[in-house]
């Protein structure tokens, strides 16, 4: 019992890391996580720990929307430049940017929302300097959102820890 604990533990873990990482499931992995537990442990004390990876499951939605939106509207990109940022990281995660064939998807993932954001603001308004300006505020958005999102995602696993230590340390 312990084992499979630890096991769930690490895959929260890596839950944490995709909310930080494009391309690994985040908070639905800790969630999925806490109801394996529950469904070995017959649900017991894990009402708070669900009901709050649920509610961050929806803020990751909100915080992602609107840190995207903001870090875009302050550094004034148009649609192009959001869509542009998306095709670039769908690019990236699937490792099709031709300069980062031998980075694999790891650095087209980090890149590749970039220069997208850059290539659809310029083609939205010809000015590489706006351009530029957009791409980084949509990636800049985008870190800020992921961070919160990572943040949130922590707690949902210390609340999970806090609730279910004493039930697997028999205290």
């Amino acid at each position: 019992m312990t084992v499979l604990y630890w096991l769930l533990v690490a895959l929260m873990g890596v839950g944490v890391i995709g909310t930080l990482v494009p391309g690994i499931p985040g908070t639905i992995l800790i969630l999925t996580s806490i109801i394996v537990w529950g469904a070995v442990n017959g649900f017991t004390g894990l009402g708070i720990p669900i009901a709050v990876a649920i509610i961050v499951m929806l803020c990751d939605l909100a915080i992602e929307f609107v840190a995207t939106y903001l870090g875009a509207r302050q550094a004034g990109a148009s649609r192009w430049g959001q869509i542009g940022a998306i095709v670039g990281l769908l690019l990236g995660i699937f490792g099709l940017l031709p300069a980062f064939l031998v980075g694999g998807p790891l650095i087209g993932i980090l890149v590749g929302p970039l220069l997208g954001a850059i290539i659809g603001e310029w083609l939205y308004c010809r000015d590489l300097g706006r351009a530029i300006k957009a791409g980084l505020g949509i990636i800049v958005g985008s870190v800020i959102g992921s961070l919160v999102e990572g943040l949130l995602a922590l707690l949902v696993v210390i609340v999970f820890l806090v609730t279910t230590w004493p039930q697997v340390m028999g205290g």
